[in-house]
C-alpha cells in the first residue's frame, strides 16, 4: 500500500471502526468487511469496475447494493455508498484491509501473513497458528494464506515488519549472501 493510498485509507477505516464501536457492532462489521475484503479479493472485475473513473457513482452504488447489499449489515452498505459519493472507492481494498487490521488489533487478535510454497492443511494452520500466539502474546492469531510455490518448500510468515521465513528458497539465499555469489 503506497504512503498515498494508506493517508486516504486510514481516516475513512478509523472513523468506521469508531462507528461499529459506538454501536456495539464491531463483531458484524468485522464481519462485512472481511466479505467486502473476499470479493475484492476473488474478483478483479469488480475492482476495476468499481476504480473506472469512467462508471457513474449512481451505476457503482447500484452494483454494491445487488452485490453486497443482502450479505453485509445496513451500515457497512451505508458506509459503501459513502465511498462512492466521496469518489474513495476506488481504495475500498485498501480501506477494508486497514479496517480489519485496526479491529484486529483492538481485539488482541494478529494477523499473520503465511506463505507456503504448498497448501497447508487445517492441522498444519491450527500448529502454525499456536506457535504464533506463544511468540506474540496475542489472545488470537488469524492467518492470512496464501502459495508461491516459488519457496520450493517451507514457509514464511510476516507479522507487521516482522519476517520469519523458513523456506527452501530463503535458506538457499542465505547461503548463497554467505558464499559471496
Amino acid at each position: 500500500m503506497s504512503i498515498v493510498v494508506s493517508k486516504v485509507a486510514e481516516p475513512y477505516a478509523e472513523a468506521l471502526l469508531g462507528l461499529a464501536t459506538s454501536n456495539d457492532t464491531l463483531k458484524e462489521t468485522t464481519n462485512d468487511m472481511n466479505i467486502v475484503s473476499q470479493f475484492l479479493a476473488n474478483s478483479s472485475d469488480l475492482k476495476k469496475f468499481l476504480s473506472s473513473p469512467l462508471i457513474t457513482k449512481e451505476a457503482k452504488k447500484n452494483v454494491l447494493k445487488d452485490i453486497l447489499g443482502e450479505q453485509i449489515g445496513a451500515n457497512t452498505l451505508k458506509f459503501l455508498l459513502l465511498l462512492v459519493d466521496r469518489s474513495r472507492v476506488a481504495v475500498l481494498d485498501e480501506i477494508a484491509q486497514k479496517f480489519l487490521e485496526l479491529s484486529y488489533k483492538q481485539e488482541s487478535i494478529a494477523i499473520a501473513k503465511v506463505t507456503s510454497s504448498v497448501q497447508l492443511s487445517a492441522q498444519q494452520q491450527q500448529n502454525i497458528a499456536e506457535k504464533l500466539k506463544l511468540i506474540l502474546g496475542a489472545k488470537q492469531i488469524k492467518l492470512a494464506l496464501k502459495v508461491d510455490p516459488q519457496l520450493i518448500g517451507g514457509f514464511t510468515v510476516e507479522i507487521g515488519s516482522n519476517l520469519i521465513d523458513t523456506s527452501i528458497r530463503g535458506q538457499l539465499r542465505k547461503i548463497s549472501s554467505l558464499l559471496g555469489a
